[in-house]
């Protein structure tokens, strides 16, 4: 192996903006922002998430940031500012590393993810269960 998980973040880290839980919890509700879970959607159900978070799996991100990808979502050409997030800090760093490269501007992501936040006591919405 010639690095390892860590190594990777750590060199995200390097180059990206990080802000601390009590920042994120300042732009929580800011209309020019946009907070992103890259979670995978079994941890929103299972730990609840940001309220308003606008759910991206980590594996889709840059399929969904691709204008021309069939799977782009036009939330990321809105010029608003993307604060991302997962469970630790890690997923999101690296997130935010290729966005960065492949040129979205204005993204940043919580130090500490989604476990700052709740520590924190920061508000939590509950994912909704489909009635069967």
């Amino acid at each position: 192996m010639k690095k390892t998980a860590q190594q990777l973040v750590a060199e995200a880290e390097a180059e990206i903006e990080t802000i601390s839980v009590e920042e994120a919890f300042k732009l929580h509700g800011d209309p020019d922002v946009v907070i992103v879970d890259v979670r995978d959607v079994r941890e929103l159900k299972r730990e609840g998430f940001i309220p308003g978070a606008f759910h991206a799996p980590r594996g889709m991100m840059e399929f969904w940031i691709d204008p021309d990808s069939p799977y782009y979502h036009d939330i990321f050409s809105s010029g608003k500012r993307f604060v991302f997030y997962c469970n630790l800090g890690w997923r999101s760093a690296l997130v935010v590393k290729v966005m960065q490269d492949m040129g979205l501007p204005r993204v940043c992501h919580i130090d500490g993810g989604f476990d700052a936040w709740c520590k924190a006591g920061g508000p939590i919405a509950q994912k909704e269960t489909k009635a069967k």
